[in-house]
């Protein structure tokens, strides 16, 4: 569990000092794991139509729903890796 942690909070770190920007969709991606592996389900009201990008970061981490903490670290991890 702590090597997760660590490997979790290296990722996150990597993320910022990736060598080129992700398209939109993959950096909601990234979004959605990391709302879903530090906070869990999405509990919040979904922004109004007037809020895009707002409306598809929830969109992105509503969709992980269910998924378990620690599985959605393993899945950011393997992202950012797979990008660096």
């Amino acid at each position: 569990m702590a090597d997760l942690n660590a490997d979790f909070e290296a990722a996150v770190a990597n993320s910022r000092k990736l060598p080129q920007r992700p398209d939109n969709a993959t950096l909601l991606k990234i979004y959605g794991l990391y709302k879903q592996a530090t906070a869990g389900d999405n509990g919040e009201k979904k922004p109004g139509f007037g809020d895009l990008v707002g409306r598809a970061k929830w969109d992105a981490w509503n969709g992980l729903k269910g998924t378990a903490a620690d599985d959605a670290k393993r899945q950011y991890i393997e992202l950012i890796r797979s990008l660096g």
